[in-house]
């Protein structure tokens, strides 16, 4: 139905004075109520209210199918102060086709994707599609803030779901991946879903990172609805989901937000401050109300209206710092002449008080690679806010040790000690991201040291040990299937890999860790206190011997962990356990269920020592008793005392 300009002036306006004021001073919390295209009725009309921020722009206009796409038949109204364009056009429905043609300073046309559209036409053609805001998700009191506790478990299998698996080759869909993906995540123990960014981004490429529509799902995995719906399987399910979320940077494509009403308007003018060399996009420029607003009110959108429990936040390090991989005389100094990005960091706490006030028990995570103070100390002490930030030196330093020989191990020992130095700075998060596995990084089987069977054991014992340390867990799909190729994002998991015992016992493997790991408090309630954590043998370079004990809140939480890094099997080892009884073995990276050569206590296969072990009065290593077993090759044992299971 085509309507005339006329029509559209018989209205009351859709935005009211106290919006326009919010809208312009960047304290609109819920922007997207207002701006973007929102079914409605006027005075008995039926049709569509929509609403651009171009403050520079010369005239903007709304075409769609309903106008044949003809920018001369709704132009629409500026409210000069605001920046604000609206317009009602009576008969537009929900799934009409939309966008703004905007006429630039320079009296250039361009058509443009709504920046608040809800949802998107699937194809080039980068239309956004009239839809009505979702209905705001309630859960039941505490849920989320029970989950998220810093005593919590948390574990996250974090997913690219358009390569997890593919059905008949195909992408799958919301409602695909609602029957397949979140009962094998229940199974495998895990106690959270991380999707890799979601948001409308047309570069399959990207992998979601590039986003050009923030508030809307990708249409290449099916409609918003199916979306919501699958967040909510997966809390029915008893799974939080977080999103990946991208306010860093974005594309410079030119029907999208760059140059949006003819100027750098969401961006930096100039490029010292506002292009991405690294990855060709630009920087959104936090110094304007308008786009914290935009992004802010993002965040709490997919938290309200799809029911999100947290965010991953891409790239934060990018964001802290104006010189971020610039050369000398490629940035601009801050007001102080230094290389902090004031707006920037001001913009995050922002981000984190807003969700915490609005949104309580939703957390975010900050993919952080510097040593940036107090990025989870609370915003009014001067930090970020965050509830987490993902440990990248623990990564770096313990992929680099499974990688040596182990005849070489001894003299990098400090990289597996390391770490607990600084484990209680922030509340960490122990990741092995996609980061790690793609890019020419190969999986994390191929970068383990040995032949096949030493690649799949140091993998069992990498895998023990970062469920043993503290901080919380996350593991990028595929890792558990010991894949051997890099992760592509053109093709489906090596789900054949499973026919291989081997293979399926390092799945097996990780499922147990899930499930020990959230069944046992000494493992999570205290990740965050020096007194839940004890070394027991620290210096043992010589045979790559590390030993801990993880403390709960009583004595009958306790975990003891012993990992043997080398390929030797180590009998008669005398090992210092922190209170005398029995002793039983829990996890034994070596059974043969995993794949291993079944040395050592072992519940299912205890060939050469029994899985229980009666602890003597002998002090040793700093404890008041010991025990005595055999260390496997290349292997990490779990113990507890009797009393506790």
């Amino acid at each position: 139905m085509s309507t005339t300009t006329a029509d559209t002036l018989l209205t009351e306006p859709w935005l009211g004075a106290t919006d326009l004021w919010l809208l312009a001073s960047g304290k609109h919390l819920r922007p997207w109520s207002k701006l973007g295209a929102h079914p409605c009725s006027r005075h008995g009309m039926g049709g569509t209210a929509f609403a651009a921020w171009a403050p520079n722009a010369r005239q903007v206009a709304v075409v769609g199918d309903f106008n044949h796409w003809d920018s001369s038949q709704h132009v629409m109204q500026q409210h000069t102060r605001s920046g604000v364009w609206e317009l009602f056009v009576p008969g537009v429905a929900v799934g009409a086709l939309y966008k703004f043609a905007v006429t630039g300073t320079g009296g250039s046309l361009v058509f443009k994707t709504d920046p608040y559209a809800l949802r998107t036409e699937q194809g080039g053609g980068h239309a956004a599609i009239v839809m009505r805001l979702p209905e705001p998700v309630v859960l039941p009191p505490g849920q989320r803030a029970g989950a998220h506790a810093l005593a919590a478990p948390i574990s996250i299998y974090e997913v690219h779901v358009g390569s997890w698996r593919r059905p008949e080759g195909n992408l799958p869909d919301w409602t695909h991946l609602a029957r397949t993906l979140i009962p094998y995540v229940v199974d495998m123990g895990f106690t959270h879903l991380e999707l890799m960014p979601v948001s409308e981004h047309p570069f399959y490429g990207s992998w979601g990172y590039q986003p050009t529509g923030l508030y809307a799902p990708s249409a290449r995995y099916g409609s918003p609805e199916s979306f919501r719906d699958f967040v909510e399987s997966a809390h029915a399910a008893g799974l939080k989901v977080l999103l990946d979320w991208v306010p860093a940077h974005f594309p410079d494509d030119a029907y999208a937000l760059a140059r949006f009403d003819g100027t750098p308007l969401y961006e930096h003018e100039d490029p010292r401050e506002g292009f991405h060399r690294d990855w060709h996009t630009l920087i959104y420029n936090y110094s304007r109300h308008e786009v914290r607003n935009f992004l802010i009110g993002n965040a709490l959108f997919w938290i309200e209206r799809y029911g999100i429990d947290g965010l991953r936040v891409d790239a934060v390090a990018s964001m802290l710092y104006r010189d971020y991989s610039r050369s000398e005389g490629e940035w601009i100094p801050n007001r102080d002449g230094g290389r902090e990005n004031y707006e920037a960091i001001e913009f995050l706490r922002e981000v984190n008080r807003v969700l915490g006030q609005e949104a309580p028990g939703a957390v975010t995570v900050a993919e952080e690679s510097t040593a940036y103070p107090g990025v989870t100390a609370p915003p009014w002490t001067g930090g970020l806010g965050f509830n987490y930030k993902w440990n990248l030196g623990w990564m770096h330093d313990t992929l680099a040790y499974f990688g040596l020989d182990p005849v070489h191990r001894s003299h990098h020992h400090d990289q597996i000690t390391f770490a607990l130095m600084y484990a209680y700075s922030e509340h960490f998060v122990l990741a092995l991201s996609h980061d790690e596995v793609v890019h020419g990084k190969g999986s994390l089987y191929a970068k383990m040291w040995g032949d096949a069977w030493q690649k799949r054991a140091n993998l069992r014992a990498l895998y023990a040990l970062m469920y043993a340390q503290p901080g919380r867990k996350l593991l990028f799909m595929g890792s558990e299937l010991a894949q051997g190729r890099e992760w592509s994002h053109e093709a489906e998991l090596d789900w054949g890999l499973l026919d291989n015992p081997d293979h399926a016992g390092i799945q097996r493997l990780v499922r147990d860790l899930n499930h020990l790991y959230r069944g046992r408090p000494a493992l999570h309630a205290r990740d965050d206190e020096p007194g839940g954590f004890g070394w027991i043998e620290v210096s043992d370079r010589a045979h790559s011997i590390f030993s801990f004990v993880r403390f709960g809140h009583s004595a009958k939480q306790q975990m003891v962990v012993v990992c043997n890094l080398t390929p030797v099997v180590r009998h008669g080892y005398r090992l210092g356990v922190p209170q005398g009884g029995g002793w039983h073995a829990v996890l034994n990276t070596d059974s043969t269920q995993y794949g291993g050569s079944g040395v050592g206590p072992d519940k299912v296969h205890p060939p050469l020592d029994a899985a229980r072990m009666m602890a003597e009065p002998l002090p040793w290593q700093g404890q008041p008793a010991s025990v005595v077993m055999s260390l496997p090759p290349l292997g990490v044992l779990w113990l507890e005392p009797d009393q506790a299971s």
